[in-house]
């Protein structure tokens, strides 16, 4: 499938029913387009499965509640509805876009409490989300932008707001010919790209910034939980901007990221050596096992 992401044939979930993919619309007063107030997951379904889908529809209702906003649809029904948008799809292999917001109704303004929350689920199929990094690593600029303190954000949630910075982020890394940007946070510490968290490799270690102001991916999680299995001593602290210089390898990881190794960030090189190639390939295993 190709094209306008508005354009094109197939079916999406939208309150409750399946439509016609051209048909899932909102109105311009929409709340959350005018004030940001919608949340969402980003999902892999493997031959015919979506990778921790029930963890998934469990942070979008805490990432809603967070926002002040109630889905009014259980873990369990947002689970049935992914499986419905797929099939409706013939899909075994796809991304799943669940996306909760305020819809328009009787509000329209900075308070929205009288208007409905609405969810919908699409889904697409999409390849390598770094085209051939994977390979040779992806290429990194240094954004701009920091990750903002958790007293001016709620950073536990995957809300849409939290990405603007993202989005300038990567336009920026794009025009100088990088695939991503990574970000500090507001102290100045290595915080995370601008859809995938981070880590690297010094001596046998592995070492990730601590998540305290920024999401705590699945897949970050799922990560960290492999590599102590492996028996790899892993580090979860504040790392400073003059210690990338030190480490010897860097992968990315996130839903659409998957595991990517990291070639360059900014003036700092990294070989993709033998434990991100591992961790990569038993994370393949893993998600289709």
């Amino acid at each position: 499938m190709a094209g306008a992401y508005d354009d094109r044939d197939g079916k999406i979930w939208m309150d409750g029913t399946l439509v016609d993919w051209r048909d899932a619309k909102v109105h311009i007063l929409t709340h959350a387009l005018h004030y940001a107030s919608s949340v969402f997951e980003g999902e892999r379904c493997y031959d015919g499965k979506i990778f921790k889908g029930h963890e998934h529809s469990l942070r979008l209702r805490k990432s809603a509640n967070l926002l002040d906003m109630e889905i009014p649809y259980t873990a369990e029904e947002i689970d049935a509805a992914k499986d419905a948008m797929l099939k409706a799809n013939g899909w075994t292999n796809a991304y799943v876009r669940a996306i909760a917001w305020r819809g328009a109704g009787e509000d329209m303004g900075v308070s929205a409490k009288r208007n409905p929350v609405r969810l919908a689920v699409a889904g697409w199929e999409w390849g390598n989300y770094y085209g051939d990094a994977k390979l040779k690593g992806a290429k990194l600029d240094i954004s701009k932008w920091k990750r903002p303190s958790p007293e001016t954000i709620p950073s536990e949630a995957k809300a849409a707001g939290l990405y603007m910075i993202c989005t300038m982020s990567k336009h920026a890394a794009e025009a100088k010919g990088c695939s991503d940007a990574m970000m500090f946070d507001y102290r100045g510490y290595v915080a995370e790209a601008t859809g995938a968290n981070i880590f690297f490799v010094k001596d046998g270690e592995v070492h990730t910034p601590k998540a305290d102001c920024f999401l705590n991916g699945l897949t970050r999680q799922t990560v960290i939980g492999m590599l102590k299995d492996m028996q790899i001593k892993v580090h979860e602290r504040h790392i400073m901007p003059e210690e990338l210089e030190s480490f010897e390898q860097c992968w990315l990881t996130g839903t659409a990221a998957e595991v990517t190794p990291v070639g360059q960030i900014g003036d700092y090189t990294f070989e993709v050596g033998e434990l991100t190639k591992r961790v990569a390939a038993d994370y393949e295993k893993l998600v289709r096992a």
